[in-house]
């Protein structure tokens, strides 16, 4: 049985889940839509379902209205506009050479949020969990590897956009984790689904307008495909409703560290699903992910 202070660790690993989903339908949607226009179906297909999410949740918790205060705003922002600018560097390094290493930069994400974290939030981690967090992240970065990836390493250009997305994206789950926490007097189900409507409507109009001004037609298309835009938009919208259940009860680089089950999920479906053997490097970060991770959960 989970308790409520505990109840994060389910909240990670379903909301892990939905990404998994979401990810899925983002990139079959990528070719008509192109990156961008793939990108804003989670926020502009997503507001309607976390509205909805928000009103089942005022009704099961009786709580009133809450009214966002003055610090709310600029955590919002930073949440919000954080994200973007980390989908845009992701993009960026899916046309760079050193891909892999890129990408193995970004998963630097958890041991960032947690500094962040610290600075910004005043999130207490104890030293077993700055170990716990440690380990996880260099079981990512070695399982994300791949032969010869290595001595791309002292590159300069994968080595920013990498660390620099990788911030992006602490500082987005702060912004979130510190609007989440400024929303008083209600449940922190209500203050979750609260932030998350916010949000969403800030990145959607962000995007929505960008799209307007450089790719008109691409808005025409999300529109003409709006059945598999749907359920991609309601797995983003799901999946960020257990993101935002996780960052109001715990630090936020405890949820991104354990978040990195996620790899985990990958790696089951591309050994059961399309018969891809695991190498001894990838069966190694595997058992340093689960190592951290289980670390993480226990103390």
């Amino acid at each position: 049985m989970f308790s409520i202070t505990t109840l994060w660790i389910p909240f990670t690993i379903t909301a892990a889940l939905g990404q998994v989903a979401r990810n899925a339908m983002q990139r079959q949607l990528t070719g008509p839509l192109g990156t961008w226009g793939a990108t804003n179906i989670r926020f502009l297909f997503g507001f309607p379902f976390s509205i909805a999410f928000f009103a089942v949740v005022m009704v099961a918790t009786g709580d009133h209205l809450p009214w966002p205060t003055a610090a709310f705003w600029p955590w919002l922002l930073l949440g919000a506009l954080s994200q973007i600018i980390a989908t845009g560097l992701m993009l960026l390094a899916m046309n760079d050479r050193s891909f892999v290493v890129t990408t193995a930069y970004l998963k630097t994400e958890a041991i960032q949020t947690a500094i962040f974290g610290f600075v910004f939030l005043g999130d207490h981690l104890t030293m077993l969990k700055v170990i716990a967090i440690l380990i996880a992240t260099i079981g990512v970065i070695v399982t994300a590897l791949r032969p010869g990836g290595e001595k791309n390493f002292a590159d300069l250009k994968p080595t920013i956009i990498g660390l620099v997305a990788a911030a992006a994206f602490a500082l987005s789950a702060i912004g979130f984790r510190g609007a989440i926490i400024t929303v008083s007097g209600v449940s922190f189900v209500t203050a979750a689904s609260y932030t998350l409507v916010f949000g969403l409507f800030l990145q959607t109009l962000v995007l929505t307008i960008y799209l307007l001004a450089r790719a008109p037609k691409v808005l025409t298309a999300m529109l003409g495909m709006w059945k598999p835009s749907l359920f991609a938009g309601f797995m983003g919208a799901f999946a960020s409703q257990f993101w935002f259940l996780a960052f109001a009860l715990t630090a936020a680089a405890n949820v991104r560290t354990l978040a990195l089950v996620e790899v985990l999920f990958a790696q089951a479906v591309a050994y059961y699903s399309f018969k891809q053997p695991l190498s001894a490097r990838e069966l190694s970060g595997i058992a340093l992910i689960v190592v951290g991770v289980a670390l993480l959960v226990a103390v």
